[in-house]
């Protein structure tokens, strides 16, 4: 079993989350549980081990693996603001859905619960993603 600590994954989650476009994954080490980010577009300080491509390492997962895209936006929106679940419905048939979901949850006064929402899912899921694949987490 593997333990790291759940701060390294979460950063390394959330930077390859804000670097979504770009040819960027983070990777947890199965035996030092240290994780490390690679990227063929971005320069990065850290030297990489040299076993990263045929090491034991496991890829960390993505929104769309947690669910946490629109999924958890639908899930937000039904519990907290049913009435406009076929209004956010419709948001995300077309392109730029989560930037007018935020706006209605902005004019609705919801915004900072969707965030708070957001980064309980997103650390639950992450936790239980950990726990899924044999790394406990300190």
């Amino acid at each position: 079993m593997t333990t790291a600590k759940f701060t390294d994954i979460l950063d390394g989650y959330e930077f390859c989350s804000l670097a979504d476009l770009m040819d960027t994954q983070a990777f947890v080490s199965l035996e030092r549980g240290t994780v490390h980010i690679v990227s063929s577009d971005l320069e990065l300080e850290e030297e990489l081990p040299e076993d990263i491509e045929t090491g034991p390492y496991l890829a960390l997962p993505g929104k769309r693996e947690l669910d946490l895209g629109q999924e958890l936006a639908m899930e937000f929106t039904e519990k907290y603001l049913s009435s406009s679940a076929e209004t956010v419905r419709g948001f995300f048939h077309r392109p730029g859905g989560y930037g007018r979901f935020k706006e209605l949850l902005d004019r609705k006064g919801q915004l900072d619960a969707w965030f708070e929402f957001e980064r309980f899912a997103t650390e639950s899921r992450l936790r239980q993603w950990c726990a899924d694949h044999g790394i406990d987490l300190m």
